[in-house]
């Protein structure tokens, strides 16, 4: 018998509580004990191709199709690219503080979508409670307040989104050079109305998700976790930039590996590998090669990178973050949440801050300059870095697309959590359960995967869970 016969395969398909669709397979030999455990994102990888040939104002509008719950970051980092295709650098104040406020506006709501729907079933219940009732509806029952909290949090975000960028979902309010509308006053006192009680309650998920990680340290510390690289956006002065700013990279132990790099150059610093058996890309710094150079992107990654965050509600929260590793960045795969509900409270102390801004009731909403034919924009989207990068001939055409995203950046440590929680977790046992494989699902959502951003589809998959015995006989097909 040869090994590959000996050997039992275990899919979790679909993953669940994530933007997109992927499966996990976990190979097992005879006595259960996990040989290899893959993430694959089996949606058809195709954005960068189609594209090709529309006309590069189209460009900010259209990329954000990417996606329904990360529009924005898609349409900001291709007006960025665009701002440089009509040869601005610099946009006009009220051109910066209006994206910006949009920015934080997606970053509010997408943290908030993203503990309180997403991952706060596993935090409240369990990773191996029922499943019937370990989900949002359960969550809405036993706690009908954070559910509440979690949809108006949300809400808000979108209301923001939808007063500088013209909708909630996919909207147009950045375009090359500039913006098209500004804030009224009127808009801007709705929002002031209500962000006391937004305060108040980012300050109420941030401690949730920091009592979550202290309480359960001992549990949670290695668990999916490794030491790795992290990468971000940081401003001039070492603050945190979520919109923009240049490249810095370290090391597991806080060495910077580069820093400070024009991402116009990022080319020069990142490179993608591609395997055959997923769509995604993989991501790596040149400089370390494909075994060591992969990294981390998203609320992890920037609250290591960052010396310092320039709100301050929220860089006493980094410190104390920063104190559970005496100031060495926080490897811990589950630590995603805190540093994510720390995100969430300084996009509200933005929010806050910009609302008081009488910049957002200019009127100077565009800039002109020369025309060039190549441009690259960077933001920091909800879940990591994300790059795009356009070439544009003589006849306004989209050329070339190349497209970085969040969850493609964090491709290799997605897998390599997968990898040691299947084999810390799953190896040995002589039934694998629904708990355990969510164990899996709670590794791979600590990252807030998109996987159709990551692939550029669209799709539908068929929910299947398949298992095969050791000599290749189907022992259990479940559709859903």
């Amino acid at each position: 018998m040869t090994e590959k016969s000996t050997m039992k395969t275990i899919h979790i398909e679909p993953i669940t509580r994530v933007e997109g669709h992927g499966k996990v397979s976990i190979l097992l030999d005879e006595n259960n004990v996990v040989k290899q455990a893959r993430l694959h994102v089996v949606e058809f990888r195709g954005f960068e191709r189609f594209i090709q040939g529309r006309l590069y104002w189209e460009v900010p509008v259209m990329v954000q199709r990417l996606c329904g719950i990360c529009p924005v970051s898609h349409h900001l980092a291709a007006a960025k690219a665009m701002d440089q295709i009509v040869g601005v650098d610099k946009l006009s104040p009220v051109a910066e503080k209006i994206r910006r406020l949009m920015h934080y506006g997606q970053m509010f709501q997408s943290h908030a979508l993203h503990f309180f729907h997403l991952v706060s079933p596993d935090l409240l219940f369990g990773f191996e409670a029922d499943p019937a009732i370990r989900n949002v509806i359960g969550v809405a029952r036993k706690f009908p307040e954070l559910a509440v909290q979690g949809v108006m949090m949300r809400k808000y975000g979108q209301e923001i989104i939808k007063a500088t960028a013209g909708k909630k979902i996919h909207g147009t309010g950045a375009i090359p050079g500039g913006v098209n509308k500004n804030l009224t006053i009127e808009e801007r006192d709705v929002f002031l109305k209500d962000i006391d009680q937004m305060m108040a309650w980012c300050r109420s998920a941030l401690k949730i998700a920091k009592d979550y990680t202290l309480q359960h340290f001992e549990e949670i510390k290695d668990f999916g976790s490794f030491d790795s690289n992290h990468l971000s956006l940081i401003r001039a002065d070492g603050a945190m930039d979520l919109y923009h700013g240049n490249l810095r990279a370290i090391d597991a132990g806080g060495k910077k590996i580069f820093d400070q790099v024009n991402y116009n150059s990022y080319r020069d610093y990142i490179a993608e590998e591609v395997r055959d058996w997923s769509y995604m890309k993989f991501p790596f710094i040149k400089s370390l090669g494909t075994e060591k150079g992969w990294y981390r992107v998203g609320p992890l990654a920037r609250v290591n990178t960052a010396d310092f965050i320039d709100t301050p509600e929220a860089e006493a929260a980094r410190k104390e973050f920063k104190n559970v590793t005496k100031d060495k960045p926080n490897n811990i795969t589950m630590a995603y949440h805190w540093a994510r509900m720390i995100e969430l409270l300084h996009s509200g102390e933005k929010i806050n801050a910009l609302l008081h801004d009488g910049d957002l009731q200019g009127t100077d909403l565009v800039v002109k300059g020369h025309r060039r034919d190549e441009g690259v924009g960077l933001v920091e989207a909800p879940r990591g870095t994300l790059f795009h990068h356009y070439r544009v001939n003589e006849n306004d055409q989209v050329v070339m697309a190349n497209l970085i995203v969040s969850t493609t950046n964090n491709n290799e440590p997605m897998n390599r959590a997968v990898s040691r929680v299947a084999k810390d977790y799953l190896s040995g046992k002589p039934q694998i359960t629904e708990g355990l494989r969510n164990h899996i699902e709670v590794a791979i959502r600590a990252y807030d995967p998109c996987l159709s951003c990551a692939t550029h589809a669209m799709g539908r998959m068929p929910l299947e869970i398949t298992l095969i015995g050791h000599e290749g006989q189907v022992l259990e097909r479940k559709a859903y």
